[in-house]
């Protein structure tokens, strides 16, 4: 991250440079009026960089449409007067950028800043709430920064900003109106409801319902402080301690006050003493980014100190004590080319948005996921719209919505299919995700082969072509069939000789002794996937206890709600057929190392799922650990997929992540580790080579093979005591 910079935008001419002057000022006029700009924060930014740039060669050409240099890039809205100007930032967008503003401070200052307080920059829009003898008697936003719009009849739709403070005190608190996560999808849903079209992204819908006083519905906002200073009447004492203490301090009095602060979210504000503890903090902040509950555009460091902040002074749009680090943008706005149905190997069709490939977050996204049909109607989505894409972290990118006002009147209506792309069958649409009527046997091809793929059955040398030889010949009709395959039935197919018949049978065999998490994956049960199966696994132990569990109890595996448990329980219901086949063809239902949960009979010793309970996982040598693997493995580990050091992890107690953050505990780091482990040596996280790893896990796994050894041997003389 410290590296990164945006580039700016290159203004070869005069004419040029207007163009762009304009093309700003239009979108800094939608952004702080409505939040529906038809730039993206990215695109305004690298504009904004290349006037700044062109000002700077051509001093004599500067026009008085600029934004440089003015609050809001100029686009004043309001004529409720300010009692200290509300100012915005000045960017950085690197490590190296931070390093010369700091020491501008410093020498601004005179002495190095006694301390820094970096805090998470919040997406919204900026406010100043004014209370009187602790009553809120006004709303304003920020405006020009001398003067803004009265807003106050938003008042009651904001949380975190109390109507009256615990304390009758007089003074103002600014901070940032925002929509978390959930209060956009319920506004959203609210607005379509009443024949509005979607908002398009969060900060605009909260910009937009800030101002707006005629709805005939009320969304709910969320306000969070970053700043307090006295009025004319505030007393002497509070006075003093606004003007006086660290922004820290003031910060904690505004909380204790009743107001909403980022102290008490994942993101807290923290004080740091020197540069390279504030790249490590923002760092933590900018991994945290995909978990929290709203949007963040960047990282704020300030001087904490007052004194510091008074010596460093301000300038006519932002003061010299504060910087923003600008994050990379996750969300931009193109054009939506297609929309594709895709069918799924559970037989449920969703669409995919065809985009005009645009650069989000360091990465090309060409494809964006919709979800559903209704979500396509609800968000009023058309062939050729400009649509916002939101991508963040390792999340799938996602469509938010067409910025409507951008239209054409050539844009055409998505046509959804009457029947299955797949088959050609009827689609079932009585729930909001559509299926084909078929199910599982629309796609039985894909549903095999997935189930026959190296992190589930991993069955060699089952492809696609074969799958397609066995279910075309009626020899298999579900992947139970695989394992009722005869010697005679497989050499009967063209191309399928001796050796590599018994090749095919061998691996076959090999596959009944997969865990039980790599069986639950492979009967595709939806909403789980190959982490979830893991989990359900190591929990329930054994299927005969996972297909007994009711929805109480899947509610209890980490991860999983309501409407999910409701889900799997049905569809284990729906698969019993399938899984007493698969239990009648020796196919293993039991997860090594696991014991089922000690309230179920079942758990009881001699029962199934106590096989390999000497080897508990939560008594692993990763317990409590959050492991990240990357680069090629190497040594005893040179074969194992993703999937299956993943699964090793687990077994081992830890659990399994895909991304580095402050929260990782280990890195295994084999060949061409790149970025990650870049990232974990800025953090400091302990990083182990593959051998170096397999080593720390050697006594576990000698123990997990003596278990397995003792199990086989027991069933062995099981059966030659039946015989």
């Amino acid at each position: 991250m410290s590296g990164m910079t945006t580039p700016a935008a290159v203004l070869v001419d005069a004419a040029a440079y207007a163009v762009a002057v304009e093309t700003a000022k239009k979108a800094a006029a939608a952004y702080y009026a409505t939040g529906e700009s038809a730039l993206d924060d990215d695109a305004y930014d690298r504009m904004a960089r290349g006037i700044a740039a062109y000002e700077e060669a051509h001093p004599g050409e500067v026009s008085a449409d600029s934004p440089s240099g003015k609050v809001a890039g100029g686009a004043a809205v309001g004529d409720v007067p300010h009692t200290v100007p509300m100012l915005s930032l000045d960017n950085v967008f690197g490590g190296d950028e931070f390093t010369t503003w700091a020491a501008s401070v410093e020498r601004r200052i005179g002495r190095p800043v006694e301390c820094w307080n970096v805090e998470a920059k919040l997406d919204g829009l900026a406010v100043a709430a004014r209370y009187e003898d602790g009553g809120l008697v006004r709303l304003i936003t920020r405006g020009d920064g001398l003067a803004g719009e009265d807003v106050s009849h938003a008042t009651g739709m904001i949380a975190g900003l109390p109507d009256r403070l615990a304390e009758p005190v007089t003074l103002e608190v600014r901070g940032e109106v925002l929509m978390t996560t959930e209060q956009f999808e319920r506004a959203n849903t609210l607005r379509t409801g009443h024949g509005g079209t979607p908002f398009a992204n969060p900060r605009g819908a909260a910009a937009g319902s800030v101002r707006a006083k005629d709805r005939p519905y009320r969304v709910e906002m969320t306000f969070f402080a970053y700043a307090a200073l006295p009025l004319a009447t505030t007393g002497p004492e509070l006075a003093a301690a606004l003007t006086g203490d660290s922004h820290g301090e003031v910060l904690a009095r505004v909380a204790a006050l009743g107001v909403h602060t980022t102290a008490a979210t994942a993101a807290p504000p923290r004080t740091v003493t020197d540069a390279d503890a504030v790249r490590a903090r923002v760092e933590e902040i900018a991994a945290l980014r995909p978990e929290l509950p709203f949007g963040i555009d960047g990282i704020v460091i300030k001087a904490d100190a007052a004194a510091d902040q008074l010596a460093a002074g301000s300038g006519s749009r932002a003061p010299r004590w504060a910087i923003a680090w600008k994050l990379p943008a996750v969300e931009k706005v193109t054009r939506l080319l297609d929309v594709e149905w895709n069918v799924g190997r559970t037989g449920t069709i969703a669409p995919r948005a065809v985009l005009e490939p645009v650069v989000i977050d360091g990465s090309t996204v060409a494809y964006a996921t919709l979800h559903n049909p209704n979500d396509i109607t609800r968000r009023d989505l058309r062939i050729g719209d400009q649509v916002m894409v939101y991508k963040a972290g390792d999340i799938i990118p996602r469509v938010e919505a067409p910025v409507a006002h951008l239209r054409t009147g050539e844009e055409k209506a998505v046509v959804f299919p009457e029947v299955c792309p797949q088959c050609g069958s009827d689609i079932d649409t009585t729930e909001q995700r559509w299926r084909c009527v078929r199910g599982r046997n629309c796609h039985l091809v894909a549903s095999v082969s997935y189930a026959a793929g190296r992190d589930q059955f991993d069955i060699e040398g089952l492809g696609a072509t074969r799958v397609v030889q066995l279910v075309d010949s009626g020899l298999v009709g579900d992947i139970g069939d695989l394992f009722s395959l005869t010697r005679e039935q497989i050499l009967g197919l063209d191309r399928m000789g001796e050796t590599s018949t018994d090749n095919l049978l061998a691996a076959i065999g090999r596959a009944k002794g997969r865990p039980l998490s790599r069986v639950l994956a492979a009967l595709g049960v939806r909403g789980t996937g190959r982490s979830m199966s893991r989990r359900i696994a190591r929990h329930f132990a054994s299927m005969d206890v996972l297909c007994a569990a009711d929805e109480e109890a899947m509610r209890r595996v980490e991860g999983i709600g309501t409407e999910k448990a409701r889900a799997i329980v049905a569809e284990l219901a729906d698969l019993a057929e399938l899984i007493g086949k698969l239990r009648a063809a020796g196919v293993n239902m039991t997860e090594p190392g696991a014991t089922p949960p000690s309230d179920d009979p079942s758990a009881a010793e001699g029962s199934p799922g106590a096989v390999g309970a000497e080897v508990p996982a939560e008594e692993g040598p990763l317990s409590g650990m959050t492991v990240v693997v990357t680069g090629s493995m190497t040594g005893p580990l040179e074969k194992l997929s993703r999937n299956g050091m993943n699964e090793l992890i687990e077994r081992a107690g830890g659990k399994s992540s895909s991304g580095v953050s402050k929260r990782t505990s280990l890195l295994v780091a084999g060949g061409n580790a790149g970025s990650k482990r870049e990232k974990a040596e800025q953090l400091g996280i302990r990083i182990a080579s593959p051998d170096e790893f397999a080593e720390l896990i050697a006594e576990f796994l000698a123990a997990e093979a003596d278990a397995t050894v003792t199990a086989d041997a027991a069933d062995t003389g099981a059966d030659a005591m039946a015989g």
